[in-house]
């Protein structure tokens, strides 16, 4: 332990900003987080890198700030986001640096590296967490790509201005999605054993290029194996769908896992894609025909603008007819709870598709927009008038209500898809196409289990 060290505390502003954050996204963006390992991370105090998969830009090191509250954590994020003065100021103020990338940035903006790198190394020396991506760039897909090697130059050269007497720490950490694209679903901070690098000091003084990439590697493993590794991109679609569906609720209910508590079905998505690539090192040829056969059920599931769950339900018209009741009944409700809330939906909505072409920027879209436009408009200003023109109580009932709001509006839109979805289904359930998706379905889940078996 750096017993001397004293990291810096966050100022007042700060706090509450990081406060606000965390409303933000932990409450009213995601249904629940869930935090696995957290008694592994060291002390405050312990010069830490912390280093993730990265697949959920702006989500990613934001849902881990919120979820370490006792620790001041610099985080390494792409230039570009600093290019507006003002912007770039904010950032660098809540602890972020920016890292300069030649395909992106130019060949002559990589030598601006040198200033994030001392930073970095300054805010380790005083005991505070680096948090970095080695990827250097999101994924669009459920795995781990390569690896560079800044963040271990990073903690290296920090030990090396403690004359190699302190301890720095990486920590293997992984985020994962129940849904990367729409709010209110569930997502998971996974943490691994904090890797020691004083055992190595000796090498890297000696070999500091071979050494590094020695515990690079041995950082990407772990990581890899506290996330959802999809290795077969060739069949990526198919093997998604079939975790995500009704197959990966069967295998997880019957290898024990919850199939509705996101670290047990990680688990369970784990042991389902491993034995997916083991049944097709053992069966190439037949499994090469059930992931045909897949994608041909995803389409057709889509054509019909049907959801798989449905096959699982098989609803009648009497369960629709009742679904239907409760969402007249609830409409009221719905309509109170949408007029405050409204433009946490239609913000995202109107600019989403006009501002934003990279997917995976969708769900950063939406909680940037919420926490400088939305709430503000939606929330903070209702407050501070009714407290200025009406009275205290009437402001903090509003507080205390909007969540609620939100989470009704959100609920009751989702019903009503779901609630049109089931009468598609219903109305078309004994037509030809419906069947033969259904035998198809069936058909699948057959060859699967004997091939897993």
């Amino acid at each position: 332990m750096n017993r001397n060290l004293k990291p810096r505390d966050h100022s007042l502003p700060l706090k509450a900003f990081r406060y606000y954050l965390q409303f933000v996204n932990s409450w009213l963006y995601f249904r629940k987080e869930h935090v696995v390992g957290i008694e592994k991370v060291p002390v405050n105090g312990t010069p830490l890198v912390i280093v993730s998969n990265h697949q959920n830009c702006l989500n990613d090191p934001l849902s881990v700030a919120m979820n370490m509250t006792d620790r001041r954590i610099n985080f390494i994020a792409r230039a570009n986001v600093f290019k507006n003065p003002v912007a770039g100021a904010f950032l660098r103020k809540i602890g972020l640096l920016p890292a300069y990338r030649m395909s992106y940035d130019g060949y002559s903006s990589v030598a601006k590296n040198r200033a994030t790198l001392d930073a970095a190394g300054q805010a380790l020396c005083d005991g505070e967490s680096v948090m970095l991506f080695p990827e250097a760039g999101h994924q669009d897909k459920r795995w781990l790509g390569t690896f560079k090697i800044a963040y271990l130059k990073i903690a290296f050269d920090a030990a090396e201005k403690f004359k190699f007497e302190h301890d720095v720490m990486i920590l293997p950490s992984c985020n994962h999605y129940s849904n990367y694209f729409h709010a209110r679903t569930d997502m998971l901070i996974r943490f691994g054993d904090p890797i020691s690098l004083k055992p190595y000091y000796e090498e890297y003084q000696a070999e500091p290029r071979a050494t590094m990439l020695k515990i690079n590697e041995i950082v990407r493993e772990r990581i890899k194996e506290l996330m959802l590794h999809i290795d077969d991109l060739e069949h990526y679609d198919q093997i998604d769908f079939l975790r995500e569906t009704g197959y990966g609720r069967k295998y997880a209910i019957e290898h024990g896992f919850n199939f509705n508590y996101l670290p047990s079905r990680l688990l369970s998505d784990q042991k389902l894609v491993s034995a997916l690539q083991n049944a097709y090192n053992e069966h190439p040829e037949e499994m090469e025909k059930v992931y045909e056969d897949t994608a041909e059920l995803k389409k057709g599931l889509k054509s019909l603008h049907i959801r798989d769950w449905l096959f699982i339900r098989n609803p009648k018209w009497p369960a629709a007819v009742l679904r239907g009741l409760g969402l007249i009944l609830l409409l009221p409700l719905f309509i109170l709870s949408i007029i405050p809330t409204g433009l946490l939906f239609l913000i995202p909505k109107i600019f989403i598709k006009k501002l934003i072409k990279d997917n995976m920027f969708h769900s950063s879209f939406h909680v940037g927009a919420s926490v400088f436009v939305s709430i503000p408009l939606c929330f903070i200003l209702p407050i501070v008038l009714l407290w200025v023109y009406v009275n205290f109580w009437w402001a903090l009932g509003y507080m205390v209500a909007f969540p609620f709001m939100f989470v009704l509006a959100w609920n009751y839109m989702r019903l009503f898809w779901k609630f049109i979805g089931t009468c598609i289904f219903i109305k078309r359930s004994n037509r030809d196409t419906i069947n033969k998706l259904r035998d198809l379905r069936t058909s699948i889940y057959k060859r699967l289990d004997s091939m897993l078996d």
